[in-house]
């Protein structure tokens, strides 16, 4: 009898377990396209990384080289690709990207199919290859590698037909063959003008849509480097910016129409801001020079970039659903400069007292609604694989974070989960002061990332309000943070 109590015992428990996982399993949020590859969500996670342009312009003191420079005239003193490596990690970068050949066609490695390369230079006795080295240091100090090949070749005598092409491919076989592995290839949209050729000394112009067949690349990089990132204007993986200030636009949609841009084009910054309902997922790189030029010029040594600027650059980058490429004019000694390091250290110390320690994480957090298995916790959970999200039929919810304590804080974060897609369209941030409520600031597009920077000021509570989205909103992180104070 006790034998059969105890069954009947059990089996009601296990009937009870059944009920209650069945009753509370999560709902399954529908996507809302275009979504982004597993490649472009682990590019996003990166955020911040070097740009670094050193070539033949570096030694002639050119921002765009004309095709006719020597290779004798490539020639640094005290080239350290670890020193590089060590300031960007320093820094806070994850990643390098190196101008591999720039427009003047010299190439940094001894590549098989031209004689302008370091091979024919008097550094390391034309033994030298500084994509290997660099590829070495960053694989010493955990950044990712990435390389820049010039689709513009202002030396090659074949440039403007269908031979140059070839040409230019069995380089970018070469960069993506030999030196590990690359997580960004990047391609300029500068291409065809006036140039050396050969000699030839003329203006050459290409259609720039037709002339590099970019679909037989795009592949040609997908089957050598599977996991890379493509950058241009027009993508495929990542987009342009628009501009080469620093700057993202307030509304950036990662959606874009795919088909009606490419690289080169006149008009391109009617599209820079992406699409609300464009037909593909290819997010922003916003590239910018920690110096007045993208090359180092030795009278620029006194105009690197403020903290106060590079603070600014850094929350309209990152923090506007972007990423940020910051580069590094390294000097003719082949070193980064001092003045630079001092810079890039003053902002790595700034964003690491600013996100230290985010306020929302153990606090009381209430959502107006919730979809069914999606706790609110999962927003200050730190880990971004998992997200709250709003009830199918709430398109505007209000998520309230409440501190035990109150806090000084200048700083809000928030994104968005998009793996399944960007969502909202226009939000608002309201603060509790001396309990009362009040706005301090009104946005359009979150997407990876938004950091909403307002007065510095005591905080009982945030609220978030979404004005406007596209479905139901899916919420993967927020934090509340105090920078520092900037005295330049």
């Amino acid at each position: 009898m006790k034998k059969r109590l105890l069954f009947i015992k059990i089996s009601a428990i296990t009937s009870l377990l059944l009920f209650l996982s069945c009753n509370f399993s999560p709902v399954s949020i529908a996507a809302v396209g275009p979504l982004p590859n597993t490649h472009q969500l682990e590019w996003q996670k990166l955020e911040y990384y070097a740009f670094i342009h050193f070539n033949m312009n570096t030694f002639t003191n050119k921002e765009w080289g004309y095709g006719d420079e020597k290779p004798e005239q490539f020639n640094p003193s005290a080239l350290d690709t670890r020193q590089w490596a060590r300031v960007a990690k320093e820094s806070g970068m994850k990643g390098i990207i190196i101008t591999a050949k720039h427009h003047d066609g010299f190439a940094l490695w001894p590549s098989a199919y031209t004689e302008h390369s370091v091979r024919n230079s008097p550094w390391r006795e034309g033994k030298g290859d500084l994509i290997r080295e660099l590829s070495e240091a960053c694989k010493e100090f955990g950044l990712k590698f990435g390389v820049y090949l010039s689709p513009w070749d202002r030396n090659h005598p074949d440039y403007g037909t269908p031979q140059y092409i070839t040409y230019f491919r069995n380089q970018l076989t070469e960069l993506l063959t030999q030196y590990g592995e690359v997580f960004e290839v990047w391609f300029d949209g500068a291409n065809g003008g006036d140039g050396y050729y050969g000699g030839a000394n003329e203006e050459r112009r290409v259609d720039k849509r037709n002339y590099y067949d970019w679909p037989t690349t795009i592949k040609l990089v997908r089957e050598l480097q599977p996991q890379a990132v493509i950058f241009s204007d027009a993508g495929p993986d990542i987009r342009w910016v628009g501009n080469e200030k620093g700057y993202a636009n307030e509304t950036t949609w990662s959606p874009i129409y795919r088909d009606s841009v490419y690289a080169g084009m006149p008009d391109f910054q009617r599209f820079a801001a992406g699409q609300e309902k464009g037909t593909h997922w290819i997010p922003t790189e916003t590239d910018v020079s920690i110096r007045p030029g993208w090359y180092y010029h030795p009278e620029q040594d006194d105009q690197v970039k403020s903290l106060e600027k590079l603070v600014d650059i850094y929350y309209n980058s990152v923090g506007l659903n972007s990423s940020l490429l910051l580069n590094l004019p390294v000097d003719t000694r082949g070193l980064v400069h001092e003045n630079d390091q001092a810079s890039l250290r003053a902002l790595a110390e700034f964003l690491d007292k600013t996100f230290k320690e985010n306020f929302f994480l153990g606090q009381h957090i209430k959502a107006s609604t919730s979809e069914k298995g999606y706790s609110e916790s999962s927003i200050v959970d730190q880990d971004l694989t998992t997200y709250w999200a709003s009830q199918s039929t709430d398109r505007t919810p209000t998520v309230e974070f409440h501190l035990e304590t109150a806090v000084e804080a200048n700083t809000f974060m928030i994104q968005e989960y998009i793996p399944l897609g960007q969502r909202i369209k226009s939000f608002a941030v309201e603060i509790l002061s001396s309990g009362k409520w009040k706005m301090v600031y009104q946005g359009s597009t979150i997407g990876n990332k938004r950091l909403v920077r307002f007065e510095t000021q005591t905080v009982e509570a945030v609220r978030f309000k979404v004005n406007e989205s596209k479905a139901q909103v899916v919420l993967s992180n927020a934090g509340l943070y105090r920078a520092p104070e900037i005295n330049d």
